[in-house]
């Protein structure tokens, strides 16, 4: 079933929450640690996650807006990567979503989420080539038939406009129609000139959709 074809109501507002923030191109020296800051992330070394995941659950007990997103009983599902299958160890949202988990936010972690297909992976793609909200939706399905629980985290490691996000989130709400879901990336992009004040930032939004296009804010 389509994105447009589906029967449940779509998701057209995510909420959505940060920690880090990263700017691939901005010349000044608090963007330069971001760089290294998500090339330590997308490495996925386990101690440096688990760093991550304990500022995580720091700034969420600090702040009831942020700990709103990973209740007792939500389930954290990684946000599957571009290609369908697994290779070798579990892909970086998968260890992100662990490494929450191990620092005791949310109620778990199960990858209910997974590739049908192959789409252009954003990070490599031209900018006019990136796949869009609805070929990220139709090549994703979900994996649990039954005992799911209501309340839906969903985990990515970097968030740029949240194309793949709202996607994800769509595909849950195809199967689980009540279900809450809220997204949460441990960084987010920050535009491609934008210098930054600090790599710790952290936030509650929402990445909306409009005419087939996600907007991220912040």
């Amino acid at each position: 079933m389509t994105l447009a074809g589906s029967r449940a109501a779509l998701v057209h507002a995510l909420p959505f929450a940060s920690c880090y923030v990263y700017s691939p191109s901005a010349s000044d020296a608090v963007s330069a640690r971001s760089r290294l800051f998500c090339t330590l992330l997308k490495e996925g070394d386990a101690r440096f996650l688990a760093k991550c995941a304990a500022r995580v659950r720091r700034e969420a007990l600090a702040s009831p807006t942020l700990g709103d997103f990973f209740p007792c009983a939500g389930l954290l599902v990684p946000v599957p990567g571009s290609v369908p299958g697994s290779r070798g160890s579990p892909w970086i949202a998968a260890r992100v979503a662990e490494a929450l988990a191990h620092a005791g936010l949310g109620g778990g972690v199960r990858s209910a989420l997974a590739r049908s297909s192959r789409v252009r992976k954003s990070a490599t793609a031209p900018s006019g080539s990136r796949p869009t909200i609805a070929q990220h939706y139709e090549s994703m399905a979900w994996m649990l038939d039954a005992g799911a629980p209501d309340d839906i985290v969903l985990v990515d490691d970097v968030v740029t406009k949240g194309r793949t996000m709202l996607a994800a989130a769509n595909r849950v709400r195809a199967s689980l129609p009540h279900a809450r879901i809220r997204g949460f990336a441990l960084m987010r992009t920050m535009g491609f000139s934008t210098a930054i004040d600090c790599v710790l930032d952290p936030c509650v939004g929402e990445i909306r959709q409009r005419r087939g296009e996600a907007h991220r804010s912040p």
